[in-house]
């Protein structure tokens, strides 16, 4: 299921590239065959347009290979970024062309991010990590504010912050509440964490990922048992999973989860 969510994406991807290659093409070859100073500039700057295309080419070929062989040529992790940020927004027009559901494209988004994030074997000491979390998994009833400080959670298990208080306690990992992207991005500013474990919506987590690139974000997509923004939750495998994948790297996760070293069990 994970390599068809990743698959939509890499799809559209190398589709609004042929897209784009296909058009750069055509124009240059109309412009060819009109002799006047304005269409020898049309060729010049599809040249130019053409060799880009062909290095954002590599980058998506090397992203490819970085899922396929589970690692990531840290030299050439920037270009894959950018190969991924510039194609993004014309994967999600060619997706509404194609009848895909935006939804399904951000999930598939997330998931490559993800495996990209995972594949670096990344380890961080604990004070470099934060975990950013809605405020809408706070119980709705909840009397005590906890987007400026989530010590005023009184722990009474009626919601998942809880839980998280738990994993910041085992993990010495920072952990924050917010109630939107401009609070997220003042505490990322403040914090200056090196990875990020970010719980959200298919459209926050999208365009958190790609504000924040190249800094490494894993997405955990929240569930949504009452519908959008009230009384969600989290998978809090998937979330310790993530915690534990930063600061000792990919390899140890499962490990770590089968010899019972985590607040959640293997499932």
């Amino acid at each position: 299921m994970n390599d068809m969510k990743k698959r939509i994406f890499l799809g559209l991807l190398l589709g609004s590239l042929v897209v784009i290659f296909t058009i750069t093409i055509v124009l240059g070859l109309v412009a060819k065959y009109n002799d006047n100073f304005f269409n020898q500039l049309v060729i010049f700057f599809g040249m130019l347009a053409i060799a880009f295309l062909i290095l954002i080419g590599f980058g998506l070929l090397c992203l490819i290979i970085a899922i396929w062989r589970a690692k990531v040529n840290s030299s050439l992790l920037n270009l894959i970024l950018s190969a991924v940020n510039i194609l993004f927004p014309i994967s999600l027009s060619l997706g509404k062309i194609l009848h895909v559901k935006q939804e399904s494209i951000k999930k598939s988004f997330i998931a490559v991010n993800n495996e990209l994030v995972k594949n670096q074997n990344l380890n961080f000491s604990a004070d470099d990590l934060l975990i950013l979390a809605p405020h809408c998994l706070q119980w709705s009833k909840c009397p005590y504010k906890i987007t400026l400080d989530v010590n005023n959670c009184h722990r009474c298990g009626k919601c998942s912050v809880d839980f998280l208080h738990e994993i910041r306690d085992k993990y010495g990992v920072k952990f924050i509440v917010v109630s939107g992207g401009t609070l997220a991005r003042k505490f990322v500013k403040e914090l200056r964490p090196k990875g990020i474990v970010a719980i959200a919506c298919e459209q926050d987590l999208t365009s958190g990922i790609q504000e924040t690139s190249p800094l490494p974000v894993l997405g955990i997509l929240n569930l949504r048992p009452n519908g959008p923004c009230y009384n969600t939750d989290l998978d809090r495998n998937l979330l310790e999973k993530a915690v534990v994948n930063f600061l000792y790297g990919k390899a140890e996760v499962e490990n770590y989860v089968e010899k019972g070293q985590g607040l959640v069990q293997k499932s």
